[in-house]
C-alpha cells in the first residue's frame, strides 16, 4: 500500500502518554489534547502516521473495552478526538487506532446485562463458551472464557452476527467521524480468521487504500498477513534480533532472519511488516541494550530494513522503562510532554534516518539483499528500479573496512553523513565504517546524488562541549531555588532523591503555578545543556 511504504509511525500509548489515572475516575479531562503540541517534534522527525494504542472507553488499561463509541473520558470525547484527528491530517500526519475486538472489559454494557439477568439477557451468545455451568474466578454466576486466562477480558464470540454488526458500526463511525486511515488488531494472531476476512472486506468497500495491521507474537505471518485476511502484521522476529544482535556481537541473528524474510526468495518478500524496537508491551530499548553506543545502529537496521518503522513515544531520546512484578508494563507507558523533548545525539540521528529513508525510493520499496556479515559489522543493500543503496553498521570500539562487490557504478557516497565518498573500481569498493557508526551508501557513475534536506554539517553534536565553554555555567547541582525551563515554565527544587533500585538520582521539582505539580527528572538531564532554536542554552536556569 502506497501510503504506508512511504511512512514512519510514532507509536503512542495515550492512557500513559497523558498521565491519566490507573482506574477511570469519571472525570472528563481533555488531556490527549496535548498530542497537537507535539505536531512539529512530528514533522521534524519525518513522522507521518500515528499510531494511538486503546482510545476508547474503558475501566483501566485501554484493552478492557467498555464502550466502542466513546472516548475514555480520561483522555477527551468524540469531538475533541475528531479535531485531533482533523488537525494531523491537515499536517499530513495518518492515523491509526487500536482495534481491540477479540475481548472487552467486564463493564461493557452487554456484559453488564448478563450480570444483571443472567440466562434472560439476550447476550449471553455474544461472549466465548459462556455458560451457566458454574462460577468465574470472579464471583459471577455463570462461566466465560477470559483472554488467555484473563478473566478481566472477557472473549468475545466472534462468529455472532450481532457482535460482528455492532464491532463493524463502530469502525464505520470511526471512519466517518474520526475519519481513520487504519487498525492495528490487538492479539490478532488468536483472533477468529472469518471476522478478519469479513472486517477487511469490511473495511476495504469503504476505503480501499485502509490498512489493516496486525499484532502477532510468534509463528508464521503469512497465515494471517495476506491477500483474504490482512495488510501487515508486526515483525517480532527481527524486533528480537535487532537488539540481541547489538548485545550479543552478533550480527549474523538478524542478517539470518532478515535474508529469511526479505531476500529473493523470502517467506515474507510479499508483506510489508510494521517494524519496532520496542513499544507498549516490551522494555524500552534503552533498557535493554547493553552499550547504549549501539542504540543509534538499532535504528538504522529498523529504518532502513524492507517494512515500515516506527518510534515508540520517547524513545527518540532514550527513555528508559523495564517491566516489573509491582507496576508490571505501567513503567513502560510513562507521562511525557513537549518539554521533555531532548535535542540529543540520538534524537538527531532518528532524525536523520528519517530524512533520509523519505528521499530514497530504494529504502522504501527496494529488494533486500546481505552484503557483508562480521559479528560486529553488517552492510545490506537495497535495490529499485533506478537506485542502489548500501546500508552499513559497525559496533565495535574502533573505524573499521570492509571489501565488497557492488553493481558496477563508480562512486559511492555517504548521504548519511553528506560528505564521505567511496571509490568503485571494477564493481569492488573498500569503505570504512565508524565506531558505532552507520553509513547509507548511494552508488552513482559518479555524480554526486542530492542529499535530503538537513544535510549535518561536519561539526555535530561532538562540538557541543566546545560551545559550552563560551556559556554562562549551569547552576550547581543540587543548589535550592526557583528555576525557570527553558520553554517559559517556572518551578521550586525540592530536593535530590535517589532511586532504590538502581541508585539513579533525580531532582525532585513543583510548579510554582498552575496545579502545582510534581515532577522527577534525572540529575543528568535536569542540569544540561539542550539546543533551543539553534542556541545552546540552560534545561533549567537558576533565577
Amino acid at each position: 500500500m502506497y501510503w504506508v511504504n512511504e511512512s514512519v509511525f510514532y507509536h503512542i500509548y495515550p492512557l500513559g502518554f497523558c498521565g491519566a489515572p490507573r482506574i477511570n475516575d469519571g472525570q472528563q479531562e481533555y488531556r490527549l489534547d496535548k498530542v497537537l503540541d507535539f505536531i512539529p517534534h512530528f514533522k521534524e522527525m519525518g513522522v507521518n502516521a500515528i499510531y494511538f494504542g486503546p482510545v476508547f472507553m474503558s475501566t483501566t488499561h485501554g484493552y478492557d473495552t467498555n464502550d466502542y463509541f466513546q472516548i475514555d473520558n480520561r483522555l477527551g470525547d468524540n469531538e475533541s478526538f475528531a479535531n485531533i484527528c482533523e488537525k494531523l491530517h491537515e499536517n499530513g500526519i495518518r492515523v491509526v487506532l487500536d482495534g481491540v475486538f477479540n475481548h472487552v472489559g467486564r463493564g461493557f454494557w452487554a456484559f453488564r446485562d448478563i450480570q444483571e439477568k443472567k440466562q434472560d439477557s439476550p447476550y449471553c451468545s455474544w461472549f466465548q463458551n459462556l455458560n451457566f455451568g458454574g462460577n468465574s474466578p470472579w464471583g459471577d454466576p455463570f462461566w466465560y472464557e477470559g483472554w488467555e486466562g484473563n478473566f478481566d477480558l472477557v472473549k468475545f464470540n466472534l462468529r455472532h452476527p450481532d457482535v460482528k454488526k455492532h464491532l463493524f458500526d463502530a469502525v464505520a463511525m470511526w471512519m466517518d467521524k474520526f475519519h481513520i486511515d487504519g487498525l492495528r488488531l490487538d492479539v490478532a494472531y488468536c483472533m477468529d480468521q472469518d471476522f478478519l476476512r469479513d472486517l477487511k472486506n469490511f473495511c476495504k468497500s469503504r476505503d480501499p487504500q485502509f490498512w489493516l495491521m496486525g499484532e502477532i507474537i510468534h509463528g508464521d505471518y503469512a497465515r494471517l498477513a495476506n491477500p483474504d485476511l490482512l495488510d501487515s502484521c508486526t515483525n517480532y522476529e527481527c524486533y528480537k534480533g535487532i537488539y540481541s544482535s547489538h548485545n550479543d556481537h552478533n550480527y549474523f541473528e538478524i542478517a539470518h532472519s532478515l535474508n529469511r524474510q526479505f531476500a529473493n526468495g523470502g517467506i515474507y518478500h510479499n508483506i510489508y511488516t510494521y517494524n519496532f524496537v520496542d513499544n507498549h508491551d516490551v522494555n524500552r530499548l534503552a533498557s535493554t541494550i547493553r552499550d547504549e553506543r549501539n542504540i543509534k545502529n538499532c535504528y538504522t537496521v529498523e529504518y532502513f530494513m524492507p517494512g515500515v518503522p516506527s518510534v515508540y513515544y520517547g524513545s527518540e531520546w532514550g527513555i528508559k522503562g523495564e517491566k516489573n512484578n509491582t507496576d508490571h508494563d505501567y513503567p513502560l507507558r510513562p507521562c511525557v510532554n513537549t518539554e521533555d523533548i531532548e535535542d540529543n545525539e540520538l534524537y538527531r540521528h532518528i532524525c536523520r534516518l528519517g530524512a533520509v529513508r523519505r528521499k530514497y525510493k530504494a529504502l522504501k520499496y527496494g529488494s533486500f539483499e546481505n552484503v557483508v556479515i562480521r559479528n560486529e559489522q553488517l552492510v545490506f543493500k537495497r535495490r529499485s528500479e533506478d537506485e542502489t543503496v548500501y546500508v552499513a553498521v559497525n559496533l565495535s570500539d574502533d573505524n573499521y573496512e570492509v571489501d565488497f562487490h557492488t553493481d558496477g557504478g563508480v562512486k559511492l557516497f555517504d548521504v548519511f553523513d553528506g560528505k564521505t565518498e567511496f571509490d568503485v573500481n571494477g564493481s569492488h569498493t573498500r569503505i570504512s565504517i565508524p565506531p558505532h557508526g552507520t553509513r547509507v551508501l548511494i552508488l552513482t557513475d559518479g555524480g554526486k546524488p542530492e542529499y535530503p534536506d538537513g544535510t549535518p554539517e561536519t561539526a555535530e553534536l561532538s562540538s557541543v562541549e566546545e560551545k559550552q565553554q563560551s556559556l554562562r555555567p549551569l547552576p550547581e547541582i543540587g543548589t535550592p531555588g526557583k528555576y525557570r525551563h527553558f520553554k517559559g515554565g517556572e518551578y521550586e527544587f525540592i530536593c535530590i532523591a535517589k532511586d532504590t533500585e538502581t541508585s539513579e538520582e533525580f531532582v525532585i521539582y513543583k510548579e510554582t503555578s498552575g496545579e502545582g505539580r510534581i515532577w522527577s527528572r534525572p540529575v543528568a538531564i535536569f542540569y544540561q545543556y539542550v539546543d533551543h532554536n539553534g542556541e545552546l542554552v540552560p534545561r533549567f536556569e537558576l533565577i
